[in-house]
């Protein structure tokens, strides 16, 4: 029987290295995640194949309506703890934006949720300092939106990748009883953002301003290439094995992490063990480990399927493996971060 669009969800991530789809068999849980599938980004023409397939009966408009999750660039992810009392003064935020994020407030669009179970922060209830600000320039949401549409894809719901996929660790760790606070990175050409969560919440988070593309001079010095250029290509390729030069490309990178994670323990008294790259790409899945290896904590390996199916999202076995592969963790997070972010249960919580 074709089916009718109405009856079905669809969830897109475009992130830097993929774009990512998935229908399900309703657009709210429960639901059974029907198919998922992957394209190159920046290719329209894989893109338009990718959602052929997983709308083959298209709606009336011909767009696909669904839940995006998205990475721009200059997203803002940061926790913060505000003074209560000041929360009402009218250039409380501004200053806090200025002062802590340097971004100019009336040029992002905001959100501030709480950092414990991700509901939105409300001002006159005021009773929880600690907060993360989130947001993306006005700018750059309305290219995205653009851009999108001009894809086909009508953004009934436009998420940061990054909120949603936080909000799935927290929620997955509560679910597996795990207890160990765990530093999540988002590894990007540009920057890092890097957060420490447990199921708690989010406990801390840092922007970095190192990314895969400084590591790509230290490959071009370290195996003597003619110029930047054919030490990328080489970097990005997974032709050569970089495990060996692995301590020296994040050698920056880890003085920073290192530096996180000290400031976290020492307020904290409580010992990060474990850690989980959710945005790299298949060819530079050895920088996980590499990190792990130079922090001496474990490299995390999420099975999310037990988590979901508490969340009434099912997955049949043909797909599980997918979700095997932390590349989807996101995709998979917004079908639970989509209706309702899950405080940890009661008894979860003995």
């Amino acid at each position: 029987m074709l089916f009718s669009q109405k009856t079905k969800g669809f969830f897109v991530e475009l992130n830097d290295h993929a774009v990512m789809l998935a229908r399900t068999s309703a657009p709210l849980a429960p639901f059974t995640v029907e198919d998922m599938r992957e394209c190159a980004p920046n290719d329209p023409a894989a893109l338009a194949e990718a959602l052929n397939q997983i709308q083959p009966k298209k709606g009336p408009s011909g767009y696909l309506h669904a839940t995006v999750g998205v990475f721009p660039g200059k997203r803002l992810v940061r926790r913060h703890s505000l003074e209560l009392k000041r929360v009402k003064e009218p250039a409380y935020f501004a200053e806090v934006c200025s002062q802590q994020f340097r971004i100019e407030q009336d040029k992002y669009t905001l959100a501030i949720l709480n950092a414990n179970d991700g509901g939105d922060f409300d001002v006159n209830k005021a009773t929880q300092k600690d907060v993360i600000f989130c947001g993306l320039p006005i700018e750059d949401a309305n290219a995205m939106q653009a851009s999108l549409l001009e894809s086909k894809i009508y953004p009934e719901r436009l998420e940061l990748g990054s909120v949603a996929a936080l909000g799935g660790v927290v929620d997955c760790l509560a679910h597996s009883k795990s207890k160990a606070p765990t530093l999540v990175l988002e590894i990007g050409a540009d920057a890092t953002h890097s957060f420490i969560v447990t199921p708690n919440g989010v406990e801390a988070s840092r922007p970095i301003p190192q990314g895969l593309d400084a590591m790509v001079p230290i490959v071009q010095k370290e195996l003597g290439l003619k110029d930047e250029e054919s030490a990328r290509k080489l970097f990005y390729s997974n032709t050569f094995d970089f495990t060996g030069m692995g301590p020296l490309l994040i050698k920056r990178l880890l003085k920073e992490l290192q530096s996180s994670i000290g400031f976290y323990e020492v307020q904290t008294g409580q010992s990060v063990g474990q850690v989980l790259s959710t945005q790299l790409s298949p060819k530079l899945a050895w920088l996980d480990t590499a990190i792990a290896g130079a922090l001496g904590v474990a490299s995390l390996k999420l099975d999310p399927v037990p988590w979901l199916q508490a969340r009434n999202v099912t997955l049949p076995e043909a797909l599980a493996k997918n979700a095997q592969d932390i590349r989807w963790f996101g995709l998979l997070a917004l079908m639970v971060q989509h209706h309702v972010v899950h405080a940890v249960p009661a008894e979860e919580k003995k």
